[in-house]
């Protein structure tokens, strides 16, 4: 019997564990259905470092793990570390190949760099569930380390490129770097923070703009290790390019507050993008509350929400507006918006209906993302009193489920009996 795997049209909680900047640190990591690491295994990517992490991820029990790198896994940037690694490892070189492939031949392990998959869930135990992925290690040149661009030529205006060759490499043309994310990307994976969220001052104001228009479920990022935490954005069409693409903006951002913070306790530093709980989920996809858990009237045109992807709270603002809800701490970020672990509270809204529509179907409801910086580390060298940690982020998402169509089937076994012999 033939049979292949196609979307249900419905989406189910999936439990993704969100990793970043462990610097060969391995911490105990809680149960999920899929881990994502954002950067940073090794502090300088030696062959040891490496085999290291890679032997702890091996080891972690979840159905996908999906693991990029970053500006510390040197190793990792074959052009970089020719031109540069005897700087790091000047008595002791490494043999970038045989890094490298640690993670390309892992069993376990989807290593992405600048590159995307799709991921599908099959374990009959688990959710079912499938999404794309877009993984890439590049962040904004900062100091002598891998997988840096320079701001100039990521000046998607103009025609400065850097020298081209292939991914991996410190001489990347950059001028279509982060234009090269797919548009269906469900989950995005990137080193850097985009500008603005999860961020102090070094995220990517050029991966800030594509990110407004790809508008994923799921941004997970590091890097930057005082940004740790979880944003909501929420988007409005901004412009339509020359190309067709939608550019929107922020309508306003919702900031998470870890219910959990002390690294001493088993309790979990939770996201919850679902409606469990009361929640409101992710505003992303068309829809299907009924028009009787909608406040304030009936959705615009008779439609209606989808119950898997419940909506955001009604507070559209002016442009670029960031609405706060909670008290404001030393480093100026708004917390506690939303109750519990979810970020959003209360009942969907006839403005949480009226979803943004684009030309291309497919594209039409992604009204939402969540950025997460899941830092680990939580200082920077040198570390002064010591390192301090932060644990994992553990993001509920409603993914959407898929199912095995049966292209053909085979007809029943003919009996060999001899009483069935005419």
């Amino acid at each position: 019997m033939a049979s292949s795997p196609c979307s249900s049209g419905q989406t189910r909680r999936t439990r993704i564990v969100c990793i970043s900047d462990t610097h060969n640190s391995t911490v105990k990591l809680p149960k999920g259905d899929v881990l994502i690491h954002a950067g940073d295994l090794t502090n300088q990517g030696s062959y040891s470092e490496l085999s290291k992490a890679v032997q702890w991820l091996e080891k972690a029990d979840f159905e996908a793990k999906i693991v990029i790198a970053g500006n510390h896994d040197i190793t990792l940037d074959s052009g970089f570390y020719q031109e540069h690694g005897h700087n790091f490892h000047n008595k002791t070189p490494q043999d970038t190949a045989e890094c490298l492939k640690l993670l390309t031949s892992s069993p376990t392990i989807t290593y992405l760099c600048h590159g995307s998959t799709k991921i599908q869930l099959t374990n009959p135990k688990g959710p079912k569930t499938e999404f794309t992925v877009f993984g890439s290690p590049y962040s904004p040149r900062n100091g002598l380390w891998a997988f840096g661009y320079d701001d100039i030529a990521m000046d998607l205006g103009s025609l400065a490129t850097q020298t081209s060759t292939a991914p991996g490499s410190q001489e990347l043309a950059t001028a279509n770097l982060w234009t090269e994310i797919p548009l269906d990307t469900d989950i995005l994976v990137t080193h850097t923070p985009p500008q603005g969220n999860c961020d102090v001052t070094l995220g990517c104001p050029y991966l800030k703009k594509r990110l407004s228009t790809v508008r994923p479920r799921l941004h997970v990022c590091g890097h930057v290790h005082p940004g740790r935490g979880a944003e909501r954005v929420r988007w409005e069409l901004k412009s339509v390019g020359h190309d067709g693409d939608e550019e929107c903006h922020e309508a306003n951002v919702e900031y998470w507050n870890d219910p959990n913070p002390d690294t001493r306790s088993a309790k979990l530093s939770l996201v919850d993008l679902t409606a469990r709980g009361g929640n409101r989920a992710l505003a992303f996809g068309l829809s299907a509350v009924s028009t009787a858990d909608v406040a304030g009237g009936i959705p615009r045109d008779g439609q209606l929400l989808d119950p898997s992807v419940s909506c955001t709270p009604s507070s559209r603002q002016d442009s670029e507006r960031r609405i706060p809800a909670g008290p404001t701490v030393s480093d100026g970020h708004c917390r506690g918006l939303g109750s519990g672990s979810g970020l959003g509270s209360g009942p969907a809204t006839l403005d949480d209906v009226q979803h943004l529509t684009s030309k291309d179907p497919s594209r039409t409801g992604r009204r939402e993302t969540c950025v997460v910086n899941c830092a680990i580390v939580a200082t920077n060298w040198p570390h002064t009193g010591g390192r301090r940690y932060n644990k994992p982020i553990v993001v509920d998402l409603d993914l959407p489920v898929w199912v095995q169509s049966q292209d053909q089937v085979e007809p029943p076994p003919t009996s060999n009996r001899a009483d069935n012999i005419p």
